[in-house]
């Protein structure tokens, strides 16, 4: 996580196979955010940086209404922003002493294509490394599981796993030496693999422990052989979670001669995910020393401006936020981590309660985050690492 011009900013890199709905999924992200039930009752507004991309998706998610699909994005590498710029309250002193005025979601969209079929041409080959390098800031990634293609091979679902896991195993592998300079482990690079059923409306009876009990059942081992390519990879391979978070994602419930925009699934947690995930299991990882400083450093840039927005007005930082991307003021901000971290139940409701009282809505914001995340456990949507 990195604080940049007064927004918290946060990665997230989606992979799947072509026609696994990574398109789609983010149409009804966008889309759904710019409904207008949902800017009633939101705290926030999403905005697109690029008015193009936000026209396009937009576009797709009002089609997909009238039951057109967006048109397939072949070896399309693109990343888009997104800012979540908080509506001002009446309190002029909370919204002055925010650490940051604005969250901001950048999200890769790695092609399918280069994890199924050969690069054509050496330019490709390099753009193919390039724009994995792009997303090595991310906080989370997530690895998207086609539930149509589980329906496919209902019964022999290894047959698809296996397949799908080997490829993007083998695809890491094919570019490992082009992405470790001098042969070392990158500092920088995603640690948080959130393995995600895409399309799990085709599913209904699959709820998320289903979902893991499948993919350890059938799948456990090259699941494993995946994290350890991956911890070969990075520098501090201890502070990594492959294949230990679960997800459950539907765009929308698709009918023959309908789609229902409303009717989706997981996409909420999106947004919550990529804020409080990474900070909940960063600073767990930092608490059982399992982080050099080097790495610390990086991961836990902007922990302690997030840690004292989500606590309030308990804490004061000290000094301005910039100043807390240092180990000093990691170590400063220790207090304030702990406090954040542990937040939860009945306490973590107070809070946002006393939040949406005084308008304080970055509080409100990220305790509603946490409770969303904990309210997808409950619904066995969302199973989060416990390590």
């Amino acid at each position: 996580m990195q604080v940049r011009k007064a927004a918290l900013e946060q990665h997230i890199a989606v992979f799947g196979e072509s026609g696994s709905g990574k398109t789609v999924m983010l149409s009804s992200f966008y889309g759904a955010t710019q409904e207008p039930q949902y800017l009633q009752k939101s705290l926030f507004h999403v905005v697109a940086d690029e008015m193009g991309q936000g026209t396009r998706l937009h576009r797709n998610y009002l089609g997909m209404k009238s039951a057109r699909l967006p048109a397939s994005t072949h070896f399309s590498a693109t990343s888009y922003s997104f800012s979540i710029k908080l509506k001002d309250g009446f309190d002029a002193k909370a919204n002055k002493a925010k650490p940051f005025d604005a969250l901001r979601l950048v999200w890769h969209d790695y092609p399918g294509e280069w994890f199924e079929e050969d690069v054509n041409g050496p330019e490709e080959a390099q753009r193919r490394v390039d724009t994995f390098t792009s997303l090595l800031g991310s906080d989370v990634a997530l690895l998207l599981v086609d539930g149509q293609r589980l329906l496919d091979n209902a019964g022999q679902e290894e047959r698809y796993l296996k397949s799908l896991l080997t490829n993007f195993r083998n695809g890491l592998l094919s570019i490992k030496d082009d992405l470790l300079k001098d042969g070392k482990p990158l500092v920088e690079f995603p640690r948080i693999w959130v393995m995600a059923l895409s399309k799990s409306d085709l599913l209904p009876n699959v709820d998320v422990f289903k979902f893991r009990d499948i993919l350890i059942e059938k799948a456990g081992d090259d699941i494993v052989e995946l994290r350890d390519v991956i911890a070969g990879l990075v520098e501090a391979s201890d502070a990594l979670s492959v294949g230990e978070d679960f997800v459950l994602l539907s765009s929308a419930k698709f009918g023959a001669e309908k789609i229902e925009v409303t009717e989706r699934v997981g996409l909420e947690l999106i947004l919550p995910l990529a804020a409080m995930l990474p900070f909940e299991r960063h600073v767990r990882w930092a608490q059982l020393k399992q982080i050099p400083v080097k790495v610390a450093e990086g991961l836990l840039g902007g922990a302690g401006a997030l840690a004292a927005a989500l606590v309030g007005s308990k804490f004061k930082l000290p000094g301005p936020v910039g100043l807390l991307r240092n180990v000093v003021n990691l170590v400063l901000s220790k207090e304030i981590l702990n406090e954040a971290a542990k937040v939860a139940g009945d306490k973590l409701k107070n809070i946002n309660s006393e939040a949406m009282a005084k308008q304080n809505y970055l509080t409100a914001t990220l305790t509603r985050f946490r409770m969303d995340l904990d309210r997808g456990e409950e619904e066995q949507i969302l199973l989060r690492s416990t390590k």
